[in-house]
């Protein structure tokens, strides 16, 4: 038997923290009778509605993309804009673990999974997500420190992992510093960045976790191994 709100999950119609609470607000139902009690367990003969629909178990898929410019982080645009749910050839009902910016490329996770989502997101879980950001002018070893000792942005506190510069170019003066991250806010990087004066001109996510795009070109993908899922959980 499982919990009700990890099935729910594993059925990609939402998160475990939204399954949670949408079992909290009685729109759920096991065998025709509304549950509100998390950890209710059920077992595979079970019949589940969420909103009155019954839900339907999938089988669980897991893949890496490197993620292009100018392709909508998201399963549907409503103004008809290429999606990252387009490039890759399923019809399961999967989506991205998490959101890169219209102009960020690098590495996305897609999957249909709740509980793996939920693993690569949570802050808890401390998977680095590293960026490589090219930022107008010379980045300061103090700049370095403010990252990583954090401040308050208008939506709350932000700190980096860790931070460095990888690189400056007088010439143009332009640098490159990398951050990595554990969680993060809507634009973070580039916001954090902003705020200690060198606004970023291109960013790339280089890994989440184990993840790279590691001969994979822009906008290409491959399916993750049960290896690779694995390690997630060690």
């Amino acid at each position: 038997m499982e919990r009700l709100q990890k099935v729910i999950a594993s059925t990609s119609i939402a998160s475990r923290r939204k399954a949670e609470k949408m079992i909290l607000e009685g729109r759920v139902k096991v065998n025709g009778e509304v549950v509100t009690t998390l950890g209710t367990k059920v077992n595979a003969s079970d019949v589940i509605e969420v909103d009155g629909n019954p839900i339907i178990k999938e089988e669980k898929e897991y893949y890496v993309m490197n993620k292009p410019r100018g392709v909508i982080c998201s399963c549907s645009d409503e103004k008809g804009r290429k999606t990252v749910v387009d490039l890759i050839a399923t019809s399961t009902r999967i989506y991205p673990v998490g959101r890169l910016d219209y102009d960020t490329t690098g590495v996305l996770l897609l999957t249909n999974d709740g509980d793996f989502a939920h693993k690569i997101m949570s802050h808890d879980s401390k998977i680095d997500k590293v960026y490589l950001a090219k930022v107008e002018g010379k980045v300061s070893a103090s700049n370095i420190h403010e990252l990583e000792d954090g401040f308050e942005l208008e939506d709350g506190f932000v700190q980096a992992v860790k931070a460095k510069i990888k690189k400056y170019d007088p010439s143009k003066n332009i640098s490159m510093v990398e951050m990595t991250l554990h969680s993060g806010k809507n634009h973070q990087v580039k916001r954090m960045l902003e705020k200690v004066g060198h606004p970023v001109i291109k960013l790339t996510r280089e890994r989440v976790g184990i993840f790279t795009v590691e001969n994979l070109q822009s906008g290409e993908y491959r399916k993750l191994s049960p290896k690779e899922i694995k390690k997630m959980y060690l």
